[in-house]
């Protein structure tokens, strides 16, 4: 059962469920939680990059570029790995760059939270008209919107197949997934499903037999699997999807193609990234493939919490190749166990967790275990760049993938609410709880208009999108969980419960967690984007440059993944930033969404002003909580930004619910809230047709998303 009674949220005050680490991960609550935790976090390296051609940026943009968590987008340390710090690879010839390597981060309470910055003196602006549309609630005639019509008809298939989650006697419904959670066990009949379908040719490009075509759609295949069981959502996809990308990445044409024979006969692959004893810190790992005397590699040392470990066949390992010190010491090794000697590698106990049960968290050990010298993915040394490029992929998809685990807490709530009789009159139609769910849902939208455009970005602007998927996948994380939280609120005693007609609830909410610190700790990607915002500031925002129309347009063309073009830095490049100036230029941005628009384009003149005056010591490790607030608020800017832009591209050539400005105004007036900024008084009739909305989509079987699917039927109960 979840104690409601632990830690408190820093804004609102909600309980936040604690989630307890795995067995000897030993976190406190700066680590497990980074931006909730009140402890200081002690870092034992400088957050840097490790690029060569970093060292050109001016000192600013040197002084740090933390990589992931530990377990590095690797969802493979879903329950808790020991996070250390949030800082990850330090550069030899960055340490230069004004940046103590020794120095200790207190990143305290204002740093825990950094989005919820002071209130800030709201703009003056003049008083402007209210949305011109009735306050009669409409109800939205459903449309797919958010990807081409192949990929619809895969995804439906995959709906059927899952068939309705609220059908007792289905082996893949809420009460079979409850059952597997409840015996820590992976849903055996949701991998078969998985099997049938084919799950694993959504991560393997088509050149080489699969369908990994576009990243919003592997996103969009990815949520229905996660909002069905979060457990086979990483169990099953995200934790081969991870080493795949890094194969993707820097693999020869023999590795790339032995990752993809593997994962289409049905294999499963790891990544290798995390050693509990240093945590983030990649520049400090003791696990080494060094040459032997015959020139094979050999390994030696422990990968921990890693999901799948037992019962995967390949391997990715993060390994350091060099006995020299220095980020370049490191590489990636592609390493097939049917290669190995027998007994290596020796499996360690599997880890427990409190979230994502199910999922085999193990470990790996190895002994002076020979492996060929062509075993290192891409040029030796280069094992942290890879990392880097590939985690804008896997940064950008995740945190997105998770969305489905706030769309089944949505349908939980209206499905309850709609249920439920209080008072002599129906939940859903008390004030508070639909302003509860219209927040819900907000939040919901916000994320897919964030994810939406950083996905498409990867595409049409890969040498900027490292910037983007930092700032959405730390963004996108706190709004889920937040939301999440503040869903538990319509259940209210029924949020406790294990079992029966709600207890999916609480098995989301809990797999939902390790989403904020095992791929996505969020200081971590704050700590990413922080050393290039100066630059940013006197250079790229100055920039008017547009991004293409197309990184806004739902379901529109994209060129193929350009894994060859991803780059460590965006290179004081912000195309999209810019996009801000041009939809105010916009004649078809009026009323409140304008005046929200303005609110927003004022935070982001302050973001500028302030990243401007940083010094090189606000960008490393020991950052002030007020710097890393600053990254915090760009990537709010950005969700801002995303939205308003999508719902300009899309008000007139798709579904009437999108086309209604009053879903745009909802979010700005949300993000806003969630930067300091007053954004005037909360129009009743926008929360009433969002919840509305809501209850709608809850009865037609629809989703919850921008593509606004249908769903299969479900069983009600009378």
């Amino acid at each position: 059962m979840i104690d409601k009674s632990g830690p408190r949220d820093a804004r609102t005050g909600i309980g936040r469920p604690d989630v307890d680490a795995p067995a000897a991960a030993a976190i406190d609550d700066a680590a497990a939680d980074p931006v909730d935790a009140p402890a200081a976090t002690s870092v034992d390296a400088p957050a840097a990059a490790s690029v060569d051609h970093l060292v050109a940026a001016s000192v600013d943009d040197r002084a740090a570029a933390a990589i992931d968590d530990a377990a590095a987008d690797p969802v493979d340390a879903p329950a808790a790995a020991s996070v250390d710090a949030p800082a990850a690879a330090s550069v030899d010839h960055l340490v230069a760059a004004s940046v103590d390597d020794r120095a200790a981060a207190a990143i305290d309470d204002a740093a825990a939270d950094p989005v919820d910055a002071p209130a800030a003196t709201s703009i003056d602006h003049p008083a402007t008209a209210a949305i011109d549309h009735p306050t009669t609630v409409a109800v939205h005639a459903p449309a797919t919107t958010a990807i081409d019509a192949p990929a619809t008809t895969a995804i439906d298939d995959l709906e059927r197949r899952f068939g309705d989650p609220w059908d007792p006697g289905n082996p893949t419904g809420h009460a079979a997934v409850l059952a597997a959670d409840e015996a820590g066990e992976m849903l055996v009949a949701g991998e078969r499903l998985l099997d049938d379908y084919g799950l694993n040719a959504e991560f393997v490009p088509p050149e080489l037999g699969g369908r990994l075509t576009r990243l919003d759609q592997l996103i969009e295949v990815m949520r229905v699997v996660f909002r069905r069981d979060p457990c086979l959502g990483l169990g099953y996809g995200a934790s081969s999807l991870i080493p795949a990308v890094n194969v993707w990445a820097a693999g020869d044409e023999r590795q790339r193609r032995r990752m993809a024979e593997v994962l289409l006969a049905g294999g499963r692959a790891v990544s290798g990234y995390h050693e509990l004893a240093h945590g983030n810190d990649f520049a400090r790992a003791e696990f080494s493939a060094l040459p032997g005397d015959d020139g094979r590699l050999r390994l030696n040392g422990r990968k921990e919490v890693i999901a799948n470990a037992e019962r995967a066949e390949a391997m990715v390992l993060f390994a350091r190749t060099s006995a020299a010190p220095g980020s370049r010491s490191h590489s990636q090794l592609f390493v097939e166990k049917a290669d190995l000697p027998a007994g290596a590698p020796v499996h360690l106990p599997r880890f427990l967790s409190a979230g994502m049960r199910g999922v085999q968290l193990g470990g790996l050990e190895f002994r002076d275990c020979p492996i060929p010298a062509e075993a290192v993915l891409g040029a030796p040394g280069l094992g942290m760049e890879t990392a880097l490029r590939s985690f804008q992929v896997t940064r950008t998809a995740l945190p997105a993938m998770t969305a489905g685990i706030l769309e089944t807490g949505l349908e939980v709530a209206a499905r309850f609410a709609d249920e439920r009789v209080l008072y002599g009159r129906s939940l859903a139609g008390m004030p508070y709880i639909r302003s509860i769910l219209a927040d819900a849902f907000t939040d919901l939208l916000i994320c897919d208009c964030l994810a939406t455009v950083t996905a498409r970005s990867v595409h049409l602007l890969p040498g900027e999108s490292s910037l983007y998927a930092s700032a959405a996948k730390y963004f996108v994380a706190t709004l889920l969980m937040d939301a999440m939280d503040a869903l538990s609120r319509v259940l209210g005693a029924q949020f406790y419960i294990r079992d029966g007609g709600y207890g999916i609830f609480q098995k989301h909410l809990r797999d939902l967690a390790p989403a904020g610190f095992g791929h996505t700790a969020r200081v971590a990607c704050l700590s990413t984007v922080l050393p290039q915002l100066p630059r940013l500031a006197r250079k790229g925002w100055l920039d008017d440059a547009q991004p293409p129309a197309g990184v806004f347009r739902l379901g529109g063309d994209l060129p193929p993944l350009p894994f060859e073009r991803l780059s460590v830095s965006s290179g004081g490049r912000d195309s999209l930033s810019a996009s801000l100036a041009a939809a105010l230029g916009s004649s078809e941005l009026d009323g409140e969404l304008r005046r929200l628009a303005l609110v927003i384009a004022a935070e982001q003149d302050d973001v500028r002003r302030e990243c401007a005056a940083l010094t090189p010591g606000d960008l490393s490790v020991a950052a002030r909580p007020e710097a890393l607030r600053l990254a915090a608020r760009y990537a709010a800017v950005l969700a801002a930004i995303a939205c308003v832009n999508i719902w300009l591209h899309t008000h007139e050539r798709h579904d009437a619910f999108l086309g209604d400005p009053r879903w745009a105004v909802a979010a700005l007036r949300r993000i806003a809230e969630r930067v300091g900024r007053d954004p005037g008084q909360r129009p009743r009739h926008v929360t009433e047709m969002l919840s509305a909305e809501v209850l709608s989509r809850h009865r037609d079987r629809r989703g919850f998303g921008l593509s606004n699917r249908r769903l299969p039927a479900q069983r009600r109960r009378h």
